[in-house]
Order: C-alpha cells, then sequence, then structure tokens
C-alpha cells in the first residue's frame, strides 16, 4: 500500500490500518458522556509493528491493552480541530500481516463535538431526554478513539446501554435487545454493521422513538410527534431505491431506514448506512421536499460503498450522489424536472461562490486543506461544482444512458475502499478509451484547481424554469405604477418547488424595493408557507428590502431549527441590516445553547462573535 496522508488525522495509514470495532457504551444523560470501551482489530502494514497512534478529541483514557496485556500509551499536544492524537506502544512486536485487538477503556466529554444532548425540553415530545450523534466529517474522534479517516473502512458491532424507557438505534442493523445484567433500569440494544464503511459514518440516536413500516426494507423512525408525517411523507422511499437500483446495481446495506431528528440537527440528511437521518424541515406535507430522501438513498452507493479518500476529494462522495440523486429523479418525473433540478444546482453553487469570494481557494472542487477544518469548508461547491463536471462529461460522452454506465462500472470497480480524484480520473479515461481525444479538450485545471465558478456552464432545458424567470423578471422591472398588475393567480400555477426557484431567482437580483415585497405578500401569501425551502427564501428577501416586520420571523426560523441551509443565510442577512445586527448577535448568543456544536460554531464566525462571549440572557 503506498504512503498514504490524510491533512485531518494524526494517524499513518501506511503502518496500520483497522478492520473492526466491537464498542460497548453506557449512555448517561445526567452526566451528558459516554462511558465506553472499544477494542480496535489492527492489521499491522509493515514488520516490526510497536506502535501507532489514533485520533481522539476530548476523551479521557483509562486504560489500554493490547491482546489482553498492559499497553503503554500518551497524549500529544492538542490541535484547534484535529483534536489530540493517542500514541500508544505495544508490549510487543507485529509483523505485517498481523492483527492485535487493542482495548481501549474511556469516557466522552459532555462537550464531544459528534454529540448533542437534548434536554427533555429540546424534543417535541418534551417528556424524555435525547441523544443523537454527527461524525462527519472528523467528529467521530470525540466519541470513539480511532483511525478517524474516510481512507479506513471497517466493520462494526455495539452494545449500548440506555435507561428502559428510552430506545437506540445506529447506523447497523439491529441484533436483538436484552435487560441490562448491571442495571434492571437499562436495556442493552446490540447492533451489526457487516458492510466495512469508514469511522464517520458510525452514528447513534437515543430517545423516545417510534417507528413505522414503510416499505420491505424500510422503517422511519421518529419521536411519535412526527412518526405519522414521516410515514407519509417518504412513503416513496421503495420507489426510489429500486429505481437506485436499476441504476447502479444492488444495494448492499440490507435495511434502508430513515430517522426524523429533533430540529436542531444541523444538515438535510445525512447518510449514515442502514439509518439516514433526516432534518424535520423536509416535512413539508406535500412530499415535495423528499429529493433529499432520494440523495441520501445514492450515498448508499456513492460515498458509503465507494468514499473520498480524504476531505480534499469530498465532491467524489457529493457530486456523483447529486448525479444520481437527479437520475432518479429522471426515472420518476422525467427529464425536464432533472433540467430543472439542474438549474437550481446552478444558482446554489454561485451563491456559495459568492459568500466565499470568487478567488477563495475553498471554491476549487479539490481544495487544499491542509491546515483547514473541513467543517469550515463545506458548502455547496462539492455537490453542485461536482454534478456540473460530470454533467458536462455526460454531454460530450453521449448522453445519461452513456454516463450512468459509467458510474456503475466505478461503483463497482471501487466498492468497499476509498478513491482519490486521479484515479477517479484514470478510471475515466480507461473506462472511455475510445473517446480519450474528447476528454483531453476537457478544462481539467479549471475544473478542479481553479477557484469561482465552472469553466463551461451547461446549458439545461428551461421549460419549467420559464414561468419562474418570466415572473422574477416582471418583478425586479416592475415600477411603483406597475404593481396594480400583478395578480393572487400568478403563482397559482407554480408547483413549490417553481415556487422555490422563482424567489431563488429573486435572492439573485438586486433587493426589491420595500413596496414590491409587501405588494408580494400581500398577493401571494408567502408568509403562510410553511414549506422551509419556500419559507427562508422568502424571509431572506424580506430582510434584505429591510422590511422591518419580517426580522423577528427571520430570526423565530433561524432558531426555532438549526439546519445550516437555513440558519446560517438567516443570521447573516439579519446581521447585514445594519439597524439590527446587534440584535442578530443577541438572539444568537441566546440561543446558542440548543445549537448543534457545528452550527453555532459556524454561526458564530458568520457573525464575528467570540467563542468567548456569551449571552447576557
Amino acid at each position: 500500500m503506498a504512503a498514504l496522508t490524510d491533512p485531518g488525522s494524526f494517524s499513518s495509514f501506511s503502518r496500520c490500518l483497522t478492520r473492526h470495532l466491537h464498542l460497548r457504551l453506557h449512555v448517561d444523560f445526567s452526566r451528558r458522556v459516554l462511558r465506553a470501551c472499544v477494542e480496535l482489530t489492527v492489521e499491522a502494514r509493515e514488520d516490526r509493528f510497536s506502535s501507532l497512534t489514533l485520533d481522539t478529541k476530548d476523551l479521557q483514557i483509562l486504560e489500554v491493552t493490547a491482546n489482553g496485556q498492559k499497553a503503554e500509551f500518551s497524549l500529544g499536544p492538542k490541535h484547534s480541530f484535529m483534536g489530540t492524537p493517542l500514541h500508544i506502544t505495544l508490549p510487543f512486536d507485529l509483523s505485517r500481516g498481523q492483527h492485535v485487538i487493542l482495548k481501549v477503556s474511556y469516557e466522552t466529554s459532555p462537550s464531544a463535538s459528534a454529540l448533542q444532548w437534548l434536554s427533555p425540553q429540546q424534543t417535541a415530545g418534551k417528556q424524555q431526554p435525547y441523544l443523537f450523534s454527527q461524525c462527519q466529517a472528523n467528529h467521530c474522534r470525540s466519541m470513539v478513539p480511532c483511525q478517524d479517516s474516510p481512507s479506513v473502512k471497517h466493520t462494526y458491532y455495539a452494545e449500548v446501554s440506555v435507561p428502559k424507557e428510552l430506545v437506540a438505534v445506529m447506523s447497523a442493523v439491529h441484533d436483538g435487545q436484552e435487560p441490562d445484567p448491571q442495571d434492571s433500569g437499562r436495556i442493552i440494544y446490540r447492533f451489526n454493521q457487516k458492510v466495512p464503511m469508514p469511522s464517520y459514518l458510525i452514528a447513534i440516536v437515543v430517545g423516545a422513538l417510534e417507528s413505522r413500516e414503510i416499505g420491505p426494507r424500510t422503517r422511519v423512525w421518529s419521536e411519535k410527534e412526527f412518526v405519522d408525517k414521516a410515514a407519509f411523507e417518504f412513503s416513496e422511499t421503495e420507489t426510489m431505491l429500486k429505481t437506485a437500483e436499476g441504476l447502479v446495481g444492488p444495494y448492499v446495506w440490507g435495511q434502508y431506514d430513515i430517522l426524523v431528528l429533533p430540529p436542531s440537527f444541523p444538515y438535510g440528511g445525512m447518510e449514515n448506512p442502514c439509518l439516514t437521518f433526516a432534518t424535520p424541515t423536509l416535512l413539508a406535507g406535500d412530499k415535495s421536499l423528499s429529493n433529499v430522501i432520494a440523495h441520501e438513498i445514492s450515498h448508499s452507493w456513492t460515498g458509503n460503498l465507494v468514499t473520498n479518500k480524504t476531505w480534499e476529494h469530498f465532491w467524489l462522495n457529493e457530486g456523483h450522489t447529486v448525479y444520481l440523486e437527479r437520475m432518479i429523479q429522471r426515472c420518476m418525473e422525467g427529464e425536464q424536472f432533472r433540467q430543472f433540478k439542474a438549474i437550481g444546482g446552478w444558482k446554489e453553487l454561485q451563491e456559495s461562490v459568492n459568500t466565499f469570494g470568487a478567488n477563495n481557494p475553498l471554491t476549487n472542487l479539490v481544495p487544499n486543506l491542509k491546515e483547514v477544518d473541513p467543517d469550515d469548508a463545506f458548502s455547496s461547491v462539492p455537490y453542485e461544482k461536482g454534478f456540473a463536471l460530470l454533467y458536462h462529461l455526460e454531454e460530450l460522452m453521449g448522453g445519461p444512458e452513456v454516463f450512468i454506465g459509467f458510474v456503475k462500472s466505478y461503483i463497482q470497480l471501487f466498492a468497499y475502499s476509498s478513491v482519490t480524484t486521479d484515479e477517479w480520473k484514470d478510471f475515466l479515461f480507461t473506462y472511455f478509451k475510445d473517446k480519450v481525444d474528447v476528454l483531453n479538450k476537457v478544462d481539467w485545471v479549471g475544473w478542479m484547481q481553479t477557484p469561482g465558478m465552472p469553466p463551461v456552464k451547461p446549458k439545461y432545458d428551461t421549460t419549467l424554469a420559464d414561468a419562474c424567470i418570466a415572473l422574477c423578471q416582471r418583478w425586479t422591472k416592475a415600477k411603483p405604477e406597475d404593481l396594480s398588475g400583478f395578480k393572487e393567480s400568478d403563482v397559482k400555477t407554480l408547483s413549490s418547488h417553481q415556487l422555490i426557484e422563482f424567489l431563488s431567482l429573486l435572492l439573485q437580483e438586486a433587493p426589491l424595493p420595500l413596496s414590491h415585497v409587501m405588494k408580494m405578500q400581500e398577493l401571494y401569501s408567502l408568509n403562510s408557507y410553511m414549506n422551509a425551502e419556500i419559507r427562508s427564501r422568502w424571509l431572506r428577501l424580506c430582510v434584505r428590502s429591510k422590511w422591518e416586520e419580517s426580522i423577528p420571523m427571520a430570526l423565530k426560523m433561524a432558531t426555532e431549527q438549526g439546519r445550516m441551509k437555513f440558519t446560517r443565510p438567516l443570521f447573516r442577512e439579519v446581521f447585514l441590516f445594519d439597524k439590527y445586527r446587534e440584535e442578530a448577535t443577541r438572539v444568537f448568543l441566546a440561543h446558542r445553547g440548543a445549537m448543534h456544536p457545528v452550527t453555532s460554531g459556524l454561526v458564530a464566525k458568520d457573525l464575528k462573535v467570540d467563542a468567548s462571549q456569551s449571552s447576557s440572557l
């Protein structure tokens, strides 16, 4: 194996690799910690192997043994975002290919960045506490000492002790449960993940959970307040799974469950194997936002089965997943719908580039992340710039039917492993060996290593976007005397997807006069929309036009849910309104404690809040 470094990990993967984890977790809600031990089955990749380094973050390490013998260990200096290296010296040497079982007994910190502990008040049911994890990108090390890099894949088994009135679920197949022999008030849940996967996909949730079966291999999980809504919203999951299998081959993970989290979950979804996490902001009531589930299903192949080797190659996960998600939509809704979603994606890319700055190296498709926290690099760039490249190649190589064949072969070749952009590109040239002359003309440096928008803008079919474009242009060109020409019926024929597109287009224009947004509300009643994608864009538009009545609504939406896609832009818009800058900061500080650590950290940077600054409330 060639020497490999990961700028986000202390481990050396050319020296040893983790093959299996066996976790024993005792969930302690009163102290907000996991009391735990993990057995790591580690394979030596060199002769005379006698020491190794694991990634940890804010863990209290109690004891380390190797094959049952006491092993010496020490913790190195703490790094700002990578945590602390755990150096272990084995009491013996191993030869290349031999295995050792390292047992690490430890306890997590109440402030572990992977774990969010919710009080009963922060849940939908208000009766029981709740725990959920979010390990991507490099937060698993705050929950488990491990080789915390997407380049290392392993199976895992877990035994989780929780209070008996609660339920535990993990990113693995449920393997039974039993009373905890140490405590009659607790239950031990067991889980088995037989498919090798990277550490960032280990996930745990403990709460007052219920489930509903929605397909032969799918259940939805959530608190009882959301479970029936979720069962309705995600009823097409099996159809999406079958569609994906028809495109790229069998689903290898067995069960595909969806868990709707409390509102503070920072992402739209998280592709944890066997248990996709979803934000409650997807529960629009009309299935219009279930495309996020198509995205997370697609990750079962692109991301989970074939994984980026380091976070610098994150576009391999996300660009391919967006491509596959839109191919699923093409099968279910038609090519025009795929084209329409691609147009919206291009706008999201433009917005990310505008936010970062067109010369910011984090807008490269393959950024250099040395000494960069992967969380700080998170944006729609790897998703939408990645998709745009794949769509551009699809056009050059002969269309969707031809290119999906390449994607399927790429997945089959690299399944169960992790890849770099160079490996992907080499296979692309091998697969399309009769079209190398065309591939050589692609501006690879422009696509991969150059910041800003891509060197080529694809020509998408605008059929479904035309009505949105026309309505947007009417509003941006309208003078005060023209406002009487607008009618309630303007938006009646638009789907929720088209309404989102209309508002997205307006956000790319100069702010509308206040008279215009007030008229828009009078006619279209946009304040009454609960679809989070519509509501967030509308409120941003209002704040931008300096409509002061919208400030409380914008800050309410920014804090009553914690999805970064909505929370960060809403706070930023209010912060840019000079008169309300202090109010934005005050509201953030008052609510920071209830936010996910990743969200609060990034909003603090957006609002230029010092980490030590605290609420006066």
